[in-house]
């Protein structure tokens, strides 16, 4: 995947097959991408922030927040890649520097990958294991997940930190480009490298796919019922799997959400790199100029879409998580009135958690809203319909 960002040559020369049309739009797209990405995740870092005593919320937060920083990584290594594409493919800023910033780009890919099935699956067991869900504290097993992706993911970067990542082409370095001229050696060992990764990532995107139609198994076979009669049924401590309409709207969102990060952002990518590894690398015959030209082309657009989960990562969050979107709506109403500068944000997420811990016989209507301080703590409640 780091050798991804190579362009492929025609099958005769060692010529460069380069797609033109990169230098204009890449610094264009990088550019909304560093300012709309830095921006958000930044302002996602708050919002977890401002949650953390949110205990019913707290592994999935944990996800969110390790994602969060990937994405800012990612967001950091931009303005050089801005600035290589600006110059038409000439790195200019140091060997050490193009493999850090390709290594953040690779980082930030599978991290993001590794974070939303991980919280595909923390969302399947809090549909199907509600009250599990509600009365268990898993924040250790969220960190220790946490680590052990981080660890997988930095250990894969380090063969690639330790070679050269400048390739002179002519009288142009480019980074991490420019293989079709190493040995049939080389080109065999990191051919190898795409096929594992891609491999690993459709494992991955299959885990994906089951957890979330598991969801929506789960959610189409499930009655619905108030949201404030779910204590009704279940305070005295029964196991039933009943959820409450709301609960089940926000699970098919967020199920919705992370296949389609995977379906715009990853699936082409990884779709694509197999052929245009094989025609990059000069280890496939028989192909067209004009078809490894149009294969070129594909490629760097899956690249450029793969920029773009650090836009929809927010989204997913505010799917994934009842009290982010609240947080979130509440502190916009606010500065839509000109009160955003104010030292705290009104939000009816704490006394809306209170209201569902109560029993009601009034299970037709809607609990009334009641604005609180959110610089208070978050109570805790032992239902599921918190997130």
């Amino acid at each position: 995947m780091l050798k991804e960002m190579e362009n492929s040559s025609s099958s005769n020369t060692s010529t460069f097959l380069d797609s033109e049309f990169r230098y204009t739009l890449f610094p264009l797209f990088y550019g909304i991408v560093f300012v709309l990405g830095l921006s958000t995740n930044v302002y996602v870092l708050y919002v977890l922030r401002h949650l953390r005593d949110a205990r019913a919320m707290s592994e999935v937060r944990i996800y969110m927040t390790n994602l969060t920083v990937a994405d800012l990584l990612f967001v950091t290594a931009l303005p050089f890649w801005i600035g290589y594409y600006a110059r038409r493919g000439n790195w200019v800023y140091g060997d050490a520097m193009c493999r850090i910033t390709a290594s953040l780009f690779f980082i930030n890919t599978y991290c993001s990958i590794l974070f939303l099935a991980v919280i595909s699956v923390n969302r399947y067991w809090a549909v199907t294991r509600p009250l599990e869900a509600a009365k268990s504290d898993h924040w250790r097993r969220g960190v220790c997940v946490s680590v052990g992706i981080w660890a997988c993911t930095l250990s894969a970067t380090i063969p690639y930190l330790v070679q050269p990542g400048i390739h002179v082409d002519g009288n142009v370095s480019r980074c991490l480009e420019g293989y079709h001229n190493e040995t049939r050696k080389t080109r065999l060992a990191v051919a190898a490298t795409h096929f594992v990764i891609i491999a690993l990532f459709f494992v991955v995107f299959l885990l994906v796919v089951v957890c979330n139609v598991l969801i929506a198994r789960a959610l189409l076979t499930q009655p619905l019922i108030k949201e404030r009669s779910i204590v009704q049924g279940t305070s005295g401590g029964g196991s039933s799997k009943i959820q409450p309409s709301g609960t089940k709207r926000r699970a098919v969102r967020m199920l919705c959400a992370v296949i389609t990060v995977f379906a715009v952002c990853f699936l082409p990518h990884h779709v694509v790199q197999g052929p245009w590894a094989l025609v990059v690398l000069h280890l496939a015959d028989g192909w067209s100029q004009s078809t490894r030209q149009r294969l070129n082309d594909a490629h760097q657009v899956t690249i450029m879409l793969m920029g773009l989960n650090c836009l929809l990562d927010p989204v997913v969050y505010c799917f994934a998580t009842r009290k982010f979107r609240l947080y979130v709506i509440s502190h916009f109403g606010r500065f839509s009135r000109g009160k955003g500068c104010q030292k705290t944000v009104t939000t009816n997420i704490s006394m809306a958690n209170q209201n569902q811990s109560i029993p009601s016989n009034e299970s037709d209507k809607d609990p009334p809203k009641i604005l609180v301080d959110s610089s208070l703590p978050l109570p805790k409640t032992n239902t599921p319909v918190t997130e």
